[in-house]
């Protein structure tokens, strides 16, 4: 899987504020955090048995407020990912995404390469997800990711945006020390 740049032909850097988006969380501005029902949390590969060490907090970054996702990264003990995910409700709830293009995230990193993994309602067994990857530079920067760059994985059915469940943030399947902030998210048209 290629990443995705903010000069690649799949993401491409846009100022916020596309003609028509729905926010789905805006850490930084003054509509508060969540304008779509759910909820965010953070986790590591500890939940199946790993040892990748992972903190999920509120921060302020550049006089931005976020939410910061840092840990260490092992694939010691079967492990190899910690975690941000956004869920819509409870695990049987769903949201119909399928009225947007994309999804678009305002990211800050530390020169990593992260995961996004899309999960839905066809979802059944863990690693069944739609994954994309982006690199992500110290810096805050707008990524616009079209749904057509979410390649499944482990699942054959194509992706149904009208049953997406979880939205997950990774640092992924390698060694290394995660720090990736999140901003604001949103689908966009």
């Amino acid at each position: 899987m290629t990443p995705l740049t903010l000069t690649s032909s799949l993401a491409e850097a846009k100022p916020l504020g596309h003609s028509s988006f729905t926010i789905i969380d805006d850490f930084s501005g003054p509509s508060g955090p969540t304008t779509v029902p759910g909820t965010w949390s953070g986790f590591s590969d500890r939940v199946m048995g790993g040892i990748s060490d992972a903190t999920f907090q509120k921060d302020i970054i550049e006089d931005t407020t976020c939410m910061r996702l840092q840990g260490r990264v092992t694939k010691d003990n079967g492990g190899g990912f910690v975690q941000m995910a956004r869920t819509f409700g409870t695990l049987r709830d769903v949201c119909d995404a399928s009225a947007y293009s994309g999804l678009e995230l305002s990211v800050y990193g530390n020169n990593e390469l992260y995961n996004i993994h899309l999960r839905t309602n066809e979802a059944r067994w863990y690693d069944q997800s739609y994954r994309t990857s982006i690199f992500v530079a110290p810096r805050w920067q707008t990524f616009c990711i079209p749904w057509a760059a979410f390649i499944p994985n482990a699942i054959d059915t194509p992706l149904n945006l009208k049953g997406l469940q979880r939205i997950g943030l990774l640092g992924w399947m390698r060694e290394f020390e995660a720090d990736l902030a999140l901003s604001r998210i949103a689908f966009y048209v």
